[in-house]
């Protein structure tokens, strides 16, 4: 089942009785929990009403003692059990037996007082399994898979409704490029711009640029952008930031040459028909991270690529063999690329 699928079924008042959440977005799955509990459960039913559980430590057996115990002073109850690896076909090395045959009979009939929550830190789960088949038949699968870069774009633009501020032009490409693809970064960074602009104010580029805080990684990334479209000054501008940073010389060359490195795989990946979703998938990057990488390796052919790398694989001998200033090395590589 899709995770919107799931939210408009919740919303109309049909909730499942279990629910199977997996996947690597790790921060929506947080807050489907959230939105369930906050639509199950009142405010001051909470202490009485929510039980949680690692099956690391707890064994599943007393997972469902409690969601088959009546609710005490509440008429529904969540129970959240993290860490159902078996579910998947890696091995499961909790310290806990876990009876998995319990669970394929609880599932044929739940009781309607409780909602039972099991979470999987895993991409996938093993349908060949009786259990996980079981659950899948009863739509209890609820997967939170990477966001496209369209869909990374869709969700920063509902939460910023929901702050009650939008973005002007340009900002929200500027915003997803300053704050990445975390989304608990960006929703903390999201909080932090709504706190400034307040309700019904408007994000602009220039905001962005001033409040949005830049990992080091993002930095590089942003620094080959502006080499990309040939704005060598701000691409300077922020070499000499990371320098104020402390940042080592070696360390900004590696993680230039690692951009660099993706910007020749998308662009090879593409001209033989593989799909964003397809690249991101093949060499492990975010979707909207290969979406930039695809618009960066528009700017050059093969031959540019291949002689850049040349050059930061150069200098890279070079700075570590003290043949030359870490520092005046990597300003005169920018000077050199724009050129």
């Amino acid at each position: 089942m899709s995770y919107r699928h799931v939210v408009k079924e919740i919303d109309s008042g049909k909730v499942m009785p279990i629910y199977v959440c997996y996947g690597p977005e790790i921060y929506r799955r947080g807050e489907f929990i959230t939105f369930l509990i906050d639509k199950l459960v009142e405010p001051e039913h909470k202490e009485f009403a929510i039980s949680r559980y690692d099956l690391n430590e707890t064994p599943l057996d007393a997972v469902l003692d409690d969601s088959e115990t009546v609710p005490f002073l509440v008429p529904k109850k969540i129970v959240i059990a993290s860490n159902a690896q078996f579910l998947t076909g890696s091995r499961d090395t909790s310290k806990q037996e876990h009876r998995v045959e319990r669970l394929t009979d609880y599932m044929k009939n739940p009781v309607d007082y409780t909602v039972l929550i099991l979470i999987v830190d895993a991409d996938k789960l093993d349908e060949r399994k009786k259990v996980v088949k079981g659950l899948k038949e009863r739509k209890a699968l609820l997967a939170f898979p990477t966001l496209s870069a369209e869909e990374l774009a869709d969700w920063v633009a509902r939460r910023a409704g929901r702050l009650g501020m939008t973005f002007a032009a340009g900002a929200m490409e500027r915003f997803l490029l300053y704050g990445g693809t975390d989304l608990q970064n960006l929703a903390m960074e999201l909080d932090k711009l709504s706190l400034y602009v307040g309700t019904g104010g408007e994000v602009e580029e220039k905001l962005v640029e001033q409040m949005v805080v830049r990992t080091t990684e993002q930095s590089i990334f942003i620094l080959i952008d502006e080499m990309v479209r040939m704005n060598t000054a701000k691409a300077l501008d922020i070499l000499h930031e990371l320098f104020k940073q402390r940042e080592e010389p070696i360390k900004i060359i590696a993680l230039m040459a690692r951009q660099f490195r993706m910007i020749m795989q998308v662009k090879e990946l593409v001209q033989v028909g593989y799909s964003h979703q397809q690249i991101a998938g093949t060499i492990g990057a975010h979707p909207y991270a290969v979406k930039l990488a695809a618009e960066q390796a528009r700017k050059y052919d093969s031959g540019r690529l291949n002689g850049i790398m040349s050059k930061l694989a150069d200098l890279d001998y070079r700075m570590k063999s003290g043949q030359i200033d870490k520092g005046f090395g990597l300003e005169l590589l920018l000077l050199d690329m724009a050129g």
